[in-house]
């Protein structure tokens, strides 16, 4: 056992072709005290529990090209993550040395070097099964790694299989479960500083301040898409900014009849719909896919024939929730081979808590082979204080998991 504030100092370091498959534990357990390298066999788990159930070795170091399991939330042995690349470094080291050694550090937290936010491999995607006229995600929030409390009688690690540990409370934890409350948590924020808005006026707001790049000012980058671009599917809105969803310019807000009428648009019969309502006080006399959302999806069958022009329009409201008199002027980012039309292309509004409508058309083509395009609608005061940014996607009704 190694303590959590320890670390495993200069070990001679070994990798060979019979012990590096790091499965058996009869060979294991006749290597010489050492930090060992694992080869990548694609079953990193069974690797752990081998090296933590044999007590000559000082640790290990793990090799794989699973980009989700880049984020090693924790072992159950002394040992480090590499990635293929790096075991290439790893293995010139050794061979050219002619006494290798390695040593594995604990609790080591190292600002400033790491490119964050990324897509954890975990997320849930879009589009949404059940209302894909609604982009879904909104916006992605911290979920890997968070540090919280946790039940003092339960376990929070084990070494092996038979020896469970507890950690005073506390627990590391990577999940949607970890990211929930810290966007509920904001939401509840900009309740208490703005009483009057409504749950969609918050979410606007959330949403159309998100951050669609990372700390090195590039978009952000999914992990489990092997480190390319994110998409809306991915990530939303982007990386939620508190501090500036406080005061976002505009917010698309939405009344309870405007969800009804989403509703009655999705073939649901009138006990379902009551269900959800608990009530039936409702209209289905306007039925529409179209809510005023902060967020464009235009969809195509891609068994239609490829290169077949789509037409989708949309209408949306926005609310002037900035300090009084603005004036904002629209920049689109198209999604690439798609047309874009917005108009008007510039909204006045004389005073505060104003709503001004327009009007998005996206030509678009059907694509045989399923790709996703995505670009952006944004509305910029001329002041420059308000920046309001929607994306747009155009996606097949079904764009994979």
């Amino acid at each position: 056992m190694f303590p959590l504030d320890a670390w495993v100092r200069d070990e001679t370091l070994i990798y060979n072709k019979t012990l590096s498959k790091c499965d058996s534990l009869e060979l294991l357990a006749e290597a010489p005290r050492a930090i060992i390298v694992c080869e990548d066999t694609g079953f990193l788990d069974d690797q752990m529990y081998a090296i933590a159930s044999v007590t000559n070795l000082a640790g290990a170091i793990f090799v794989s090209k699973d980009p989700s399991r880049v984020d090693l939330e924790s072992t159950s042995c002394p040992g480090v993550l590499i990635s293929t690349m790096e075991f290439a470094a790893v293995i010139d080291y050794i061979n050219s040395s002619d006494d290798p050694t390695a040593g594995i550090k604990f609790q080591q937290t190292v600002t400033g070097k790491e490119v964050a936010p990324s897509v954890a491999d975990y997320t849930s995607r879009g589009p949404s099964p059940n209302c894909p006229a609604v982009l879904k995600p909104d916006v992605m929030a911290p979920g890997s790694f968070v540090l919280a409390s946790w039940i003092p009688n339960d376990y929070t690690a084990t070494v092996g299989t038979n020896m469970l540990l507890s950690s005073q409370g506390f627990n590391l934890i990577s999940g949607t479960s970890m990211a929930c409350p810290h966007a509920s948590g904001v939401a509840a924020l900009l309740k208490g500083t703005h009483p009057e808005w409504s749950h969609a006026a918050i979410r606007s707001a959330m949403m159309t301040t998100a951050n669609e790049l990372d700390s090195s000012m590039m978009p952000i980058k999914d992990v489990g898409r092997n480190f390319t671009a994110a998409s809306p599917l991915a990530m939303g809105a982007g990386h939620m900014v508190p501090n500036k969803a406080m005061d976002p310019g505009l917010v698309y807000d939405a009344a309870p009849q405007d969800y009804v009428s989403l509703l009655c648009s999705m073939n649901f019969t009138r006990n379902q719909i009551m269900t959800i309502t608990r009530s039936n006080d409702y209209n289905c006399a306007n039925s529409s896919l179209d809510l005023n959302y902060p967020s464009f999806v235009a969809f195509y069958d891609k068994n239609v024939t490829t290169g077949a022009m789509l037409k989708h329009r949309f209408r949306r409201v926005v609310t002037n929730v900035g300090g009084g008199a603005a004036t904002y002027k629209v920049k689109v980012a198209p999604p690439e081979g798609v047309k874009v039309a917005v108009w008007p292309q510039s909204l006045v509004f004389g005073k505060k808590y104003e709503q001004r409508d327009y009007y998005v058309e996206i030509v678009y083509p059907s694509d045989g082979n399923g790709l996703v395009s995505y670009g952006s609608i944004v509305w910029i005061e001329e002041s420059g204080k308000h920046i309001v940014r929607s994306p747009i996607v155009v996606s097949p009704t079904s764009a994979g998991k």
